[in-house]
C-alpha cells in the first residue's frame, strides 16, 4: 500500500505538530532580507539559496552542540517586534500550506531581547504573526490552528521567569512551557521551581530530553520533573532489549513511558543529523510505533534539516514502510497529545483528520 503514498497524497492529509522551533523554521530568503534591513552582518551568505544550503549542511555534524550553532544567524534577526511578526505569520503560511491543520511552534522570548524588547512583548509579536496567518490561511480555505510554547534555556537561570510568563499568556495563545539547549550538563532537574509553578497552576510542560543525552534525561523528565511530553525521547530505545527470537522486551522505564502513554515527539530528520540516529530507516521511530509507544512526527527545524511534514512523513513510508494508516495513527497521537482544551482536540480529529484520512483511503482503494 505504501508505494500508493506519493508525496502529493501525503502532502495532501492533515498533519498535526507539536514540535518545531520557530527560530529554526525561518525562510532563508527571510533571514537575508531581515540581516539587511536592521543592519546583521554576520550572515555567511545573503543568497538565499546558498544560504538555505549552508544551515543545512553545519546541521551536518552528527552533534546537537555544532547543530545548535546556526541558530545565532537566525535569533540574530529575529530581534525587533515587526522581525518576529513577520517570522511567525510566514511559518503559519507555510504549515497550512503543508497540510498542517494544527500546530504548537515553540520559542524562547529571553533570546530575543538584544534591541530592548520586554518579554511581554516578544510574545506579543509572535502570537500576533501567527493570528494573522490563521486568519489569512482560513480565508485560503486552508485553515489552521497555532499555538505557542515559550521555551526556556536549560543552559540560563530565567526558567521561573519563563514559566511565569508561559502561564501569564496561557489564553492568550501561550499553551505551554518548554526548556531546551544542550542536554549533557544541563539536567531538567536544574529547573525544578519553574516545572513546580506550572504544574501548580495547572499548565502543561514538555521538556527537550532523550535527544542528546540518555535515559537519566528522559527519567529525571518524567519522574521528577513531572513533563507531560517528552520532546525527542528518542533515546528510551535504549531501554529496550532485543531479543534473539525477534522479540524487545521493555525495560522499568520504556514500560512506564509507553503504559502511561507519555508522548515522544519525534523528529527523524533532525535526529539524524545530531546522531540521535544512524539513519532514516534504523530511526528508532520505527519500533515504537510497532510496540504502541505515544509516538508522533516532527519537523524540529525546518530551516536547519530542509524538511517539512510532507518530507518527514515521506521518508517514514519510503525508508520504513510506514502505511496510510499508520501516518493517520501518528497524527491522531499528535491531536490527542496537544495542549488545547479536549474538546477541541476531538473535534479535529472527528470533524478533519479522520474523514479526510478515510476520503483519501477511499480514493486509493485503500481498507484501514
Amino acid at each position: 500500500m505504501s508505494e500508493k503514498l506519493t508525496p502529493e497524497i501525503i502532502k495532501s492529509v492533515p498533519k498535526v505538530l507539536l514540535h518545531d522551533h520557530l527560530d529554526g523554521g525561518v525562510r532563508p530568503a527571510t533571514v537575508a532580507q531581515l540581516a539587511e534591513e536592521f543592519g546583521y552582518s554576520n550572515l555567511p551568505t545573503t543568497d538565499p539559496i546558498a544560504l538555505a544550503k549552508w544551515f543545512r549542511d553545519n546541521c551536518d555534524s552528527g552533534s546537537l552542540e555544532k547543530y545548535l550553532e546556526a541558530f545565532v544567524h537566525t535569533v540574530g534577526v529575529m530581534q525587533t517586534a515587526a522581525a518576529l511578526e513577520r517570522v511567525a505569520f510566514e511559518a503559519a503560511e507555510d504549515l497550512a500550506n503543508d497540510g498542517v491543520v494544527y500546530a504548537e511552534i515553540r520559542f524562547a522570548p529571553e533570546l530575543h531581547q538584544n534591541q530592548g524588547l520586554t518579554l511581554d512583548q516578544v510574545v506579543e509579536a509572535v502570537i500576533k504573526g501567527f493570528q494573522r496567518g490563521e486568519e489569512t490561511m482560513s480565508k485560503n480555505g486552508k485553515p489552521i490552528v497555532v499555538r505557542a510554547l515559550l521555551t526556556a534555556m536549560r543552559t540560563a537561570a530565567r526558567s521561573s521567569e519563563i514559566a511565569e510568563l508561559s502561564v501569564k499568556w496561557r489564553d492568550k495563545g501561550v499553551v505551554g512551557f518548554d526548556i531546551a539547549g544542550k542536554e549533557a550538563g544541563f539536567p531538567p532537574t536544574r529547573h525544578l521551581d519553574a516545572f513546580d509553578a506550572v504544574r501548580r497552576a495547572n499548565f502543561h510542560m514538555t521538556i527537550h530530553a532523550g535527544e542528546a543525552f540518555g535515559l537519566p534525561s528522559i527519567w529525571e523528565a518524567v519522574q521528577i520533573c513531572g513533563t507531560d511530553r517528552l520532546g525527542h525521547g528518542v533515546k528510551i530505545v535504549d531501554d529496550l532489549s532485543f531479543q534473539t527470537n525477534g522479540e524487545v522486551k521493555l525495560g522499568e522505564l520504556s514500560a512506564y513511558v509507553r503504559d502511561r502513554r507519555v508522548p515522544l515527539e519525534l523528529c527523524p530528520s533532525s535526529n539524524v543529523q545530531t546522531g540521535a540516529a544512524k539513519s532514516i530507516k534504523e530511526h528508532p521511530i520505527g519500533v515504537l510505533t510497532k510496540l504502541g509507544f505515544r509516538a508522533t512526527v516532527n519537523t524540529d527545524n525546518r530551516l536547519m534539516s530542509d524538511t517539512s511534514m510532507t518530507k518527514e512523513m515521506s521518508l517514514l513510508v519510503t525508508e520504513l514502510g510506514f502505511t496510510l494508516k499508520q501516518l493517520q495513527w501518528l497524527t491522531v497521537n499528535a491531536m490527542k497529545s496537544s495542549f488545547i482544551p479536549f474538546d477541541q482536540r476531538l473535534k479535529l480529529i472527528n470533524e478533519n483528520i479522520k474523514p479526510t484520512y478515510a476520503k483519501i483511503a477511499q480514493d486509493l482503494g485503500i481498507k484501514f
